[in-house]
């Protein structure tokens, strides 16, 4: 029989009037976009364009600015550079558990319609065959509460302007619409996705977001024993560390390059289980950053051997990283992603404990 160590989560204690707990931390001046790319891989299927002001959700943002009151305005609705004093440029913030402003979403803070057009502004931010596991995510995360009951919304800059940016924030959630207006920013920005479904077992049943888990650790067992001594590392990092490393930067695990053919082949599979739950705007503007970055071929993997749910071998913990391009999945005690990607490494962050 397996045993099963315990975990614990500290980060995901409860919010309360949009404050967060003592441990929160600063995801720095600007964040940047998640890209993936087929660089020395085989070609991944490629989405239109990157997003526009003409989007479903960029134009469910104008709708919903248009219609705030200058109360509500007040509010919700910050410059484009807005520093708050606790978490910095406030637009580029992330968290696993937090509202970036008091109101809850279906409050009567909004009007019936104004919730209408957040839910649009959410529903358009998730590609279709993924908006029902994202409502299972929120019914599991909320102990069975309507989407809205928990989350919050920020609007930065002016709706349909050269600057501006929706933000959605809740247990296990950070999501940007900002129309293709954040210089450098796929996503428009740092995002955060997660879930939990109780005490996790190894094998995370339930979970929507394990299968992304299963399609890495495909990869790892592919490896041959000198591939493994290098993918393989005791220990992880803080789960909110990733900034970027630059060019130049030493990338923890096993360089890209070193894989075989096949073991790239898989590797692209396991890119597209990352990008396949965001609508295919966002999976493009993806692409086009790590292209620009130098592809995959630029990029490392690693998998971390501590916080092994089950000691099964089934690695909970592992990061896909390049220059300007981080995906880190922490699998214990439960699911929390954190993607941070950019075009241009340069891009500042700054995470504060």
């Amino acid at each position: 029989m397996i045993r099963e160590k315990k975990f614990m989560c500290l980060d995901c204690e409860s919010v309360k009037n949009g404050e967060l707990n003592r441990r929160d931390f600063l995801v720095g001046t600007t964040a940047a976009a998640a890209a993936v790319c087929t660089t020395g891989l085989k070609a991944a299927p490629q989405a239109a364009a990157a997003p526009t002001k003409k989007d479903a959700s960029e134009t469910a943002v104008k709708a919903l600015y248009v219609s705030l009151t200058e109360q509500q305005r007040k509010e919700m609705c910050f410059d484009w550079n807005h520093v708050d004093p606790h978490r910095g440029l406030l637009r580029a913030y992330v968290h696993n558990n937090w509202r970036i402003t008091p109101h809850r979403l279906k409050s009567k803070f909004y009007t019936k319609n104004q919730q209408r057009l957040i839910h649009d502004i959410f529903k358009g931010l998730i590609h279709p065959d993924w908006y029902d596991k994202f409502l299972k995510q929120n019914h599991d995360d909320n102990q069975g509460l309507p989407w809205g009951t928990t989350q919050g919304l920020a609007i930065f800059g002016t709706p349909g302007g050269d600057r501006f940016e929706c933000v959605i924030t809740g247990r296990h959630m950070t999501l940007r619409a900002d129309g293709n207006t954040t210089d450098h920013a796929a996503f428009g920005g740092p995002i955060f996705y997660g879930h939990k479904i109780g005490v996790e077992p190894a094998d995370h049943e339930g979970n929507i977001f394990w299968p992304q888990g299963l399609a890495a650790n495909k990869v790892c067992r592919m490896l041959d024993g000198k591939q493994r001594k290098q993918a393989l590392i005791a220990t992880r990092p803080r789960e909110s560390a990733v900034g970027f490393r630059g060019k130049d930067g030493e990338l923890p695990g096993i360089p890209v390059t070193e894989l075989t053919a096949d073991q790239k082949e898989e590797l692209q599979k396991v890119l597209q289980s990352l990008l396949e739950p965001f609508r295919t705007e966002d999976q493009s503007e993806v692409r086009q950053c790590l292209k620009k970055q130098g592809g995959l071929d630029k990029c490392s993997l690693v998998f971390y051997t501590d916080g092994d749910i089950g000691e099964d071998g089934v690695w909970d913990n592992w990061r896909l990283e390049g220059p300007s391009f981080v995906w880190h999945f922490r699998g214990t005690p439960h699911i929390h992603v954190w993607v941070n990607v950019a075009d241009d490494p340069s891009v500042p962050y700054r995470p504060k404990g």
